[in-house]
C-alpha cells in the first residue's frame, strides 16, 4: 500500500530506523582529540598541585605523631618518677631493651625503665622494670644532645637538653623538644640559643 506521496510504510519505517541509528552513532561518537589533550592538561595540572600538598601533609603527620611520642614519654617519666619516689630513665634504644648510648639514633627508638640503682649514664639491668617501649620514627631523624635523660621525684638529674625531630624536607621543617633542667618540655622551631635547626646531613 503507498500513501499519496508514494512513499510505503515500510520504507517510512526504515527511514526512521536509519535516523535514530545514525544519531547514537554522533552520540557515541565519543570525544575529539583537541578535547581529550585538553582534559589531559587539566589534570596534568591538577596533580602537580595536589602531589606536594598530600606529601607535606604526609610527613607533617608523621613529625607530629613522632614529637607527640616523644613528649608522651617524658610525661610518663615524670609521672612515674613522682609515684615511686625514685629514678626513671629514658633513653635511646634499638633493641627495645637496653640504652643504646646513641645521641645521634633516637629515631631507632627508646625506652623508658625504672633506673632502681641510679646508674649514669643510665643503663637497664635485667630486673629494672620497662615502663615503655616506642618504636621510634622510620620515616625521618631524631637527635639530642643526649643519648639519655633521667627524672627523680624530688629534684632532676641531668635532664636538659634538645631532641631534633627531621623529615625528608630538611632543616627548614624541623621541629625540636626542648627540655629545660627542672624537666619540663617545650616544642620550638629554633633551638636553645634561638639558632635555627640543624638536620643530619643524609648520607
Amino acid at each position: 500500500m503507498r500513501g499519496s506521496s508514494g512513499v510505503t510504510p515500510v520504507r517510512v519505517a526504515n527511514r526512521v530506523v536509519a535516523n535514530r541509528v545514525m544519531a547514537n552513532r554522533d552520540m557515541a561518537g565519543g570525544v575529539t582529540l583537541i578535547e581529550l589533550l585538553c582534559t589531559l592538561s587539566i589534570l596534568a595540572i591538577l596533580a602537580a598541585i595536589a602531589v606536594p600538598s598530600f606529601r607535606d601533609l604526609r610527613h607533617d603527620t608523621g613529625r607530629a605523631a613522632a614529637v607527640n611520642g616523644f613528649l608522651h614519654s617524658l610525661y610518663l617519666a615524670r609521672s612515674e618518677a613522682l609515684k615511686r619516689t625514685s629514678m626513671v630513665s629514658l633513653c635511646a634504644s634499638s633493641d627495645a631493651s637496653r640504652c643504646s648510648g646513641a645521641a645521634t639514633q633516637w629515631h631507632r627508638g627508646w625506652i623508658l625503665f625504672a633506673n632502681d640503682d641510679f646508674d649514669s649514664p643510665p643503663q637497664r639491668d635485667p630486673e629494672e622494670t620497662l615502663l615503655l617501649v616506642h618504636a621510634g620514627w622510620q620515616e625521618g631523624t631524631i637527635s639530642a644532645n643526649r643519648a639519655s635523660f633521667s627524672l627523680r621525684s624530688t629534684a632532676q638529674a641531668v635532664i636538659n637538653g634538645t631532641v631534633v625531630f627531621c623529615d625528608p624536607r630538611g632543616s627548614a621543617h624541623a621541629r625540636a623538644v626542648i627540655i629545660n633542667n627542672v624537666g619540663r618540655p617545650r616544642l620550638a622551631t629554633r633551638d636553645a640559643d634561638n639558632r635555627p635547626l640543624r638536620c643530619p646531613t643524609p648520607p
